[in-house]
C-alpha cells in the first residue's frame, strides 16, 4: 500500500514538473517607435496586435542585441520579432520600413 502511494505521488510530481517548463514563442510585430531609452536599451513601440499574445497597444520593449537597438530612431516604422519566454520578452530582428 505504501509503495503504491509513493508511486502515485512520484508520478504526480513528475507531471507537475512538466508544466513548469518555460516555452519560448516568437511573434511577428509591426509598429512605430515612439521613444528610445539608450541607457536601458528599450524602445517604446506603438504596435498592432501581436499574434495570440497581445492586443494592439503602446508599450516598452527591451531590444536585443545592441546592434538592433542602434538602428532605431523615434518615428521609425518597423517590422520585428518578439521573443516571449514568460515572463520575459524582447524585440529582435528589427527592420526599419519607414
Amino acid at each position: 500500500m505504501i509503495r503504491r502511494v509513493f508511486v502515485v505521488l512520484l508520478a504526480a510530481l513528475a507531471l507537475a514538473g512538466c508544466g513548469a517548463k518555460k516555452q519560448t514563442r516568437v511573434y511577428d510585430m509591426q509598429g512605430e517607435i515612439k521613444a528610445l531609452d539608450p541607457a536601458a536599451k528599450t524602445a517604446t513601440i506603438q504596435h498592432t496586435k501581436i499574434g495570440d499574445w497581445m492586443e494592439a497597444m503602446t508599450m516598452e520593449y527591451r531590444v536585443k542585441p545592441d546592434s538592433e537597438f542602434q538602428k532605431l530612431h523615434v518615428g521609425d516604422h518597423i517590422q520585428a520579432k518578439v521573443v516571449v519566454a514568460d515572463p520575459d520578452y524582447y524585440v529582435t530582428s528589427v527592420q526599419v520600413v519607414r
